[in-house]
């Protein structure tokens, strides 16, 4: 046995026994067997599994709730949850703002302003802006619910030439940044690039979440959203033109 591995294996040992359930669970979860909307097996049937009394079996699982892994209902029992919010990965549109995408999924959208304030442009949002690093820009970062369960934080960057007069106010009162960039300033976005990658969140995120015409870039954003309760779709792609060929 590798040294490594056997340090894993006493690390987790000497864990209390409701973070070893937690483990155990997490590694079913992250297997084929289960998706969303599966039901896991009850208290009484992973306690005798694991040969642990309930009280430690609901001391974890709700552990696991609370970070969003899990939900209970009362009548079904304990399952994987399902995801609330789709968001679109292909072409741009207002219906593709927050606020409407949260309304297509049956949602309430609410949203808080975490901070906000005018900045230099660093190397990286001077780049995605086609600006000059240190220009002015501002930036503001906002919290987003779906019926009051956070699911996303949203950090974006705006040319300050663009929006002289934009005050935190303005979304404080939870108007959409897209319809007052076509309203008050006449800047209407046509089309969006997203990427999407996958890394550690910050503290904080984690504590959170428990164009114009002339094709010049008007935002760059970066979003955080919740694991479990925000997928992304992509749109269907004609694929009539495909077939196989066979010798």
């Amino acid at each position: 046995m590798k040294i490594a591995e056997r340090s894993d294996q006493l690390e987790e040992a000497a864990a209390p026994a409701y973070k070893q359930i937690q483990v155990y669970l997490q590694d079913l979860l992250a297997g084929p067997d289960y998706g969303p909307g599966d039901r896991i097996p009850s208290e009484r049937a992973l306690a005798e599994r694991l040969g642990r009394n309930r009280m430690t079996v609901r001391k974890a699982i709700e552990g696991l709730i609370a970070q969003g892994l899990l939900e209970r209902h009362s009548t079904s029992g304990t399952r994987v949850p399902v995801p609330r919010v789709t968001r679109p990965m292909d072409g741009f549109s207002l219906a593709n703002s927050m606020t409407r995408i949260i309304q297509a999924g049956g949602g309430i959208a609410h949203s808080k302003l975490l901070h906000f304030e005018q900045a230099h442009a660093s190397a990286k949002v001077a780049s995605r802006l086609s600006l000059s690093e240190g220009a002015e820009i501002v930036m503001f970062r906002r919290l987003w619910a779906t019926d009051e369960t956070p699911i996303c934080i949203e950090t974006t960057h705006l040319p300050l030439s663009l929006v002289p007069d934009l005050a935190a106010q303005d979304l404080m009162e939870g108007a959409s940044l897209y319809g007052l960039l076509h309203t008050r300033y006449g800047v209407s976005a046509i089309r969006g690039e997203r990427e999407i990658g996958i890394a550690n969140c910050t503290e904080m995120e984690a504590r959170l979440l428990g164009l114009d015409t002339s094709g010049r870039p008007i935002e760059f954003t970066r979003s955080v959203n919740h694991p479990t309760l925000v997928v992304f779709k992509t749109v269907q792609s004609d694929m009539s033109g495909l077939h196989s060929t066979k010798p």
